[in-house]
Order: structure tokens, then C-alpha cells, then sequence
């Protein structure tokens, strides 16, 4: 791990200084490398109205609070290149990504072979999990309520994605050869129990419940292909049990479908920003 690394690293150079004989002026000992990191994904990475804009273009709505900068800071990382951006997909990370401020450049423009860790969030854009939340109701397309699972449909959608998930964590392998690759997980967006949301969401419980599944399938698609690829996953969603968007108001740290917090609607305010850092710290040591 990152930091496993460089605290090793450190002690080497510690041991060799006071090994027989060390010069304490020979530049020969070993230095720790300098962490270059880039973080790559959609409007989850780049944090919408969590803390104040930052980067270009203004249109990926990133924010100066989002994970990837708290995990910067905590580890003292000489680069950070966060080239997320809202609305991404798995085809963002090759093609520009238009936005009403002008081209996001591809993501994958980031990395080098010189990247030492690369976090990457994305795949819900390519199953299309929020516009789902969000219109299942108007256009009565949700799930098959009541049923365990998620119907047939669905299921293929979110194997194709993972399909590209696969091909997106490859090229990374290829393009920053000497990264530790991190691909993070959909944070607890409903509850176990779609009941808590009455009142809350234009949602039944049992199209809660059906909702719920969908993202736990998104989740394990992102997991299998983690393994698949021999990189790390981290799995956000205990990290953030009981404060999706049907917790009480000073508990919820995912926006509900109205902004009380300046966070987009049904995306992590800035404690969920927090938590997604820390549960990425975590994995890293």
C-alpha cells in the first residue's frame, strides 16, 4: 500500500543511516518517491457543492473538498491531478467529455507512467443508476418490485458496464504501470428498509427496496472487477450505513432530492465527501 510503502522506505533509509560506517552526508540513501496521484470519475469523485469550485472546466463541478483533495492532503502527495467530472462515463476516460463550460480533455490525458496512485469512480452514469432514482416513478419503469434481485433487464445493463469497467482499469494498468489502482464504490444512497423513506421520496417502499438492489449489484459488479484486474476495491457503503438520503436531516450525508446543504441532489454532501475519504485512507494502509 501507498503508505505502507513509503513508511518502509523511510525506515531503510533510517536503518542504513545508522548502519557501520554511514556517512551522514551520502546522498546514496534511499528516498521515498514523491506520490503523484490521479483521480479519475464522475459526479461522486468530483464532490458537486461540497466546498467551493476548483479546476477547468467549471462545468465537471468539482470541489475543492471532494475526496480525492482530502485524501491529498492527508497523505502529503507532491501532484494531484483530479480530472473528474458530473455526468462521466467509462467512454470519458478516452473521449472528451462536453460540458457547458467547455471539453473536459480525457481523463485518462491524467496519467503517466510516473503515477504512483490512481483512484477511479465510475459506472453509475453508465447504468444510468440516478436518472432511474430520480424519474422511476413519473415514467413507471422501476424495478420489479417485490421481487429479490434486480429484473433481467437491469442485470445485463450492469453487466455491459462492467464489461468497460474492466477494459478502463486494463489501460490504466498499461498507462501508469507503477500505480496502485483504487476503484471505489457507490456510497449508501437508500435504506435496508424502504419504509424510512415515506414521506421523503416519491417512491414506494418496495420500489426503495428494488432501488436498493440495483446499487448493491452496481456494487458488486465494481467489486468483481476489482478482483478481476488485481486492484484494490473499497467498499463505501458500510462506511456510510444509515446515512443515505432517508436519514434524519443532521445524519444524512447524502443530499435528498431537494439541496439543504448546497450538495446536488442525491449526491454526498461534504461529511460524505469526508467518509469517502476516510474509507479510501483506510484501504491504503
Amino acid at each position: 500500500m501507498v503508505r505502507k510503502a513509503l513508511a518502509i522506505a523511510a525506515l531503510s533509509a533510517v536503518a542504513g543511516a545508522c548502519a557501520p560506517g554511514a556517512d551522514a552526508d551520502d546522498t546514496s540513501l534511499p528516498i521515498p518517491a514523491p506520490q503523484r496521484y490521479v483521480a479519475l470519475g464522475d459526479s461522486y469523485v468530483s464532490g458537486p457543492g461540497t466546498g467551493e469550485p476548483a479546476g477547468v472546466p467549471t462545468g465537471c463541478l468539482r470541489s475543492d473538498n471532494n475526496y480525492p483533495r482530502l485524501v491529498a492532503a492527508e497523505l502529503s502527495v507532491a501532484t494531484l491531478s483530479d480530472v473528474s467530472c458530473g455526468g462521466a462515463r467509462t467512454e470519458h476516460m478516452t473521449e472528451p467529455q462536453p460540458t457547458p463550460q467547455g471539453d473536459n480533455p480525457p481523463q485518462f490525458d491524467a496519467l503517466t507512467p510516473q503515477t504512483t496512485l490512481v483512484t477511479l469512480g465510475i459506472g453509475g452514469n453508465d447504468v444510468n443508476f440516478i436518472e432511474l432514482t430520480a424519474t422511476c416513478p413519473e415514467e413507471d419503469v422501476c424495478l420489479d418490485t417485490g421481487a429479490p434481485g434486480v429484473p433481467e433487464w437491469l442485470a445485463s445493463v450492469i453487466a455491459e458496464a462492467g464489461a468497460r469497467v474492466g477494459t478502463v482499469l486494463s489501460e490504466i494498468s498499461q498507462r501508469a504501470p507503477h500505480a496502485e489502482v483504487v476503484l471505489v464504490g457507490y456510497p449508501t444512497i437508500l435504506p435496508e428498509d424502504g419504509a424510512e423513506c415515506a414521506g421523503l421520496l416519491p417512491h414506494s417502499a418496495d420500489e426503495i427496496d428494488s432501488l436498493r438492489h440495483a446499487l448493491d449489484a452496481l456494487n458488486t459488479m465494481l467489486s468483481q472487477q476489482a478482483k478481476a484486474h488485481d486492484v484494490t476495491y473499497v467498499d463505501t457503503v458500510a462506511a456510510t450505513e444509515g446515512h443515505g438520503v432517508c436519514a434524519p436531516e443532521d445524519e444524512r450525508w447524502i443530499e435528498g432530492l431537494e439541496s439543504v446543504t448546497g450538495a446536488h441532489p442525491l449526491h454526498p454532501t461534504a461529511r460524505g465527501e469526508r467518509a469517502l475519504a476516510d474509507a479510501v485512507l483506510d484501504a491504503l494502509s
